[in-house]
């Protein structure tokens, strides 16, 4: 009823239906609901060469573009993983160079003179 008392309430079957519609849309389109959308702007050649690439694969375009910043991401985090390791072992070089270690690597020789590699 609405708030006059008579019939049906507008706004609770508003309220019903839209419900009943986004749940419609999120088990009919599930990368709208589940995925952020995003608008990016690209040279030309580039959207072709995307578009033939994903074509190519047999995937859509959109899960091209994600696989890429995908692994540009990886690749990033590689080369920062590569500057850490780099800083410690720049730092920490004179470690290597100690007697104990150096007498080591000179009883490896003696101890290996005579193998035949």
């Amino acid at each position: 009823m609405n708030a006059s008392g008579h019939g049906y309430d507008s706004d609770l079957i508003k309220k019903k239906r839209r419900s009943l519609e986004k749940a419609l849309d999120t088990w009919l389109y599930p990368s709208y609901t589940y995925y952020m959308k995003t608008a990016i702007s690209i040279p030309d050649d580039l959207f072709l060469s995307a578009e033939n690439t994903a074509k190519k694969l047999g995937i859509p375009r959109s899960q091209l573009f994600a696989k890429a910043i995908e692994e540009f991401i990886q690749n990033h985090s590689k080369e920062n993983i590569t500057d850490k390791l780099n800083e410690v072992y720049t730092h920490n070089i004179n470690i290597v160079d100690n007697p104990i270690s150096n007498m080591s690597v000179t009883n490896l020789r003696k101890s290996l003179k005579n193998d035949s590699w």
